[in-house]
């Protein structure tokens, strides 16, 4: 796959994240090349999901 994007002028004055998943990317800005991989070598039946923990609010 060939993705093409032209950028334009950028400016981000606030970013608020409200969660991060185990496998994630979160880019701000220019980038070459961005590759990503995944190896995942346990059974699926040893996979125990529990309860998400929540970021902590700035105080």
């Amino acid at each position: 796959m060939e993705l093409n994007v032209v950028n334009r002028e950028l400016c981000v004055n606030s970013i608020q994240l409200i969660g991060v998943s185990a496998s994630s990317l979160f880019l701000v800005g220019d980038a070459n090349t961005i590759q990503l991989a995944s190896t995942f070598d346990t059974p699926a039946e040893s996979l125990i999901i529990g309860p998400f923990v929540p970021l902590t609010p700035k105080g």
